[in-house]
């Protein structure tokens, strides 16, 4: 259970918050506010927030707000010892908005999935996973990849002398199966068209060696800042950051590419309404609308078109969203087909797969409650 201190911390996060402000913005603003928290303070102020989340809609609204946060603790701490004491159905009407139903199934795995704390994940520099679990200690290798690293320790991991030293990154499992995904060779020319601040840039500049040139754009320079300094980190030098504006039309009605290169892959790693993430950021349960399915969905498609002419012939188009529902799927996939024939399927790795040991696809609705981390789709195609 949290102690007082830390509620009246949650409390104060929570009474400045809206849906233009998400809860982790909320945070990092109200920890440069007060400067005198430290590391385990503030891991229990974000926790203690994101546990209120989960359980919101289980609370009573005119009590105060240490109050619902220590009631949502309780509930956690319940749930924990044993989830079978929350009845499915009273998961299915109180912990995702009635809206999610029209997108996706909801079974109760998915659901118990959602309220459960979220694990972290590392991932150690090619080849270094068994080194790294060694020398952080309780951490455990994912089956699908052994420099996928489940961490469960309790020490500052930013304050390590590994993590200076750029020997891993924190990156969830989910993120780090797209990244295997594209698969890309050393020497490639690659472009993250939706970089943000580099998770899976550094990824596919990992998985090529440093050698080739990888193009990392997105339209917020301060996160292409971020990734600049994380890329400095990791000693990862073969990529190049620009700012773009996505598929927005330019001059003559048409998307303003950053450079005229031929990629042999392109990852486009769309803006999405992140459900697969709600177990990790489950304030966005309350926040994501219909509306903003229908309008990502366009723009994922937008994107998937305004990339298209840049693939080689032979190379590889990789669209992942951290999402579940069907319009920004399935149907975004499907879409994509049918108006670009010269793209044609291109098999997963098995590390990428629901089923790494089932049979070939390509195409992935990877859920959260198999992997043990956020949700994941993923397709592929080869342009003929």
């Amino acid at each position: 259970m949290p102690d007082s201190p830390t509620l009246n911390h949650a409390a104060r996060v929570l009474a400045g918050l809206g849906r233009e402000i998400p809860a982790d913005a909320a945070l990092r603003r109200y920890f440069v506010d007060n400067p005198r928290l430290g590391p385990r303070e503030k891991r229990a102020i974000s926790r203690a927030v994101f546990t209120y989340f989960r359980w919101r809609q289980w609370l009573e609204g005119g009590e105060s707000g240490q109050r619902q946060v220590a009631a949502a603790a309780a509930l956690q701490e319940r749930f924990e010892r044993d989830p079978a004491a929350v009845k499915v159905e009273t998961l299915a009407a109180r912990a995702v908005p009635e809206w999610l139903r029209e997108e996706m199934e909801t079974p109760a795995d998915f659901l118990r999935q959602l309220q459960r704390e979220p694990p972290l994940w590392l991932r150690a520099r090619p080849g270094t996973g068994g080194r790294l679990a060694a020398a952080l200690g309780d951490s455990t290798a994912s089956p699908r990849s052994a420099d996928a690293l489940r961490y469960e320790g309790r020490q500052d991991l930013f304050l390590t002398p590994q993590f200076h030293a750029g020997a891993f990154e924190i990156q969830d499992l989910a993120s780090q199966l797209v990244g295997l995904a594209a698969a890309p060779n050393p020497g490639e020319t690659w472009w993250d068209a939706c970089a943000g601040e580099g998770g899976k840039t550094l990824h596919l500049a990992d998985l090529m060696h440093n050698k080739g040139l990888i193009w990392a754009t997105d339209r917020s320079e301060r996160r292409l800042e971020v990734l600049k300094r994380r890329a400095a980190r990791a000693k990862l030098f073969n990529y190049r950051a620009a700012p773009w504006a996505g598929a927005a039309a330019g001059p003559g009605g048409r998307p303003a590419l950053p450079t005229k290169t031929k990629f042999d892959g392109v990852l486009v790693d769309a803006p999405c309404s992140g459900v697969g993430t709600w177990q990790r950021n489950p304030h966005a349960r309350w926040t994501a609308v219909p509306r903003d399915v229908r309008e990502l969905a366009a723009t994922q498609g937008a994107l998937l078109s305004a990339v298209a002419g840049s693939v080689k012939p032979g190379g590889r188009l990789i669209y992942a969203v951290c999402t579940l529902t069907r319009s920004e799927t399935e149907a975004v996939a499907t879409a994509f087909a049918a108006a670009h024939p010269d793209f044609e399927p291109a098999a997963l790795p098995a590390a990428a797969r629901p089923d790494p040991a089932g049979p070939e696809t390509s195409a992935a609705l990877l859920w959260p409650q198999a992997l043990g981390a956020n949700g994941m789709f993923i397709a592929a195609w080869r342009r003929r």
